[in-house]
């Protein structure tokens, strides 16, 4: 039988702003305001983008998929370990069994990781690497490579260098909004440097439907 429940969501303000020199203003040769405009709009969607892979629930952050309670968990070792081929088959293999392995399902790791799994072999002493070519390198499925994926984290004796990989339903991870990007002119508190200040505001959160459609190693090493 289906069961039903609330996905509790609550309005979070991620803001930046900037400086426009009153001169540069004055100036012609470019669309200025439209370039501030689409500067900060690209900084607000980097930090959501952060905040839905690790923000950690704390100070007003959303939580992240990999601080979420329940995801399934792979362990490299006690002081993190080289990520292998088995890892990989380990993370697809806790969605599994979960019954979550439907929907959206794909890979999300940083570069340091897609470098590191580019010269591991799947067998050690044969041909073809962990990390494959093509639009599905790992094992088949879509692998998305973005640096926001942590690559500080620490596991016993490995002090800021593990690096984290997800394997999961994206689908299952929803992003609320609250209204529009806002946007704010802001002539006077510049005023007397002759600055115009632009401030930009959004009210996010974020959260995982299903904790079970995602795993996550915490602890690979890189170097």
């Amino acid at each position: 039988q289906q069961a039903f429940d609330q996905v509790a969501m609550t309005p979070r303000t991620v803001g930046a702003f900037t400086d426009i020199w009153r001169k540069l203003l004055l100036q012609s040769s470019i669309d200025v305001e439209g370039f501030v405009r689409n500067d900060l709009a690209t900084v607000l969607a980097m930090a959501i983008d952060l905040a839905a892979i690790n923000g950690s629930g704390a100070s007003n952050q959303p939580t992240g998929v990999l601080n979420t309670a329940g995801i399934g968990s792979v362990a490299g070792g006690t002081n993190g370990l080289a990520p292998t081929w088995a890892h990989i088959v380990d993370l697809e293999t806790q969605v599994s069994v979960a019954n979550a392995d439907i929907g959206t399902l794909g890979y999300l790791t940083n570069s340091k990781v897609r470098g590191k799994l580019k010269g591991t072999s799947k067998v050690s002493g044969q041909n073809g690497f962990v990390w494959d070519q093509g639009n599905a390198p790992l094992n088949g499925y879509a692998s998305g490579v973005s640096n926001q994926v942590p690559s500080n984290l620490t596991k016993g004796t490995s002090s800021g260098i593990c690096s984290a990989i997800l394997f999961g339903n994206w689908a299952d991870l929803i992003i609320g909004q609250w209204g529009s990007l806002d946007l704010m002119v802001d002539p006077y508190t510049g005023s007397t440097a002759g600055t115009v200040r632009v401030v930009a505001l959004q009210d996010v959160d974020v959260a995982v439907r299903h904790a079970e459609s995602f795993a996550a190693m915490k602890d690979a090493l890189t170097i």
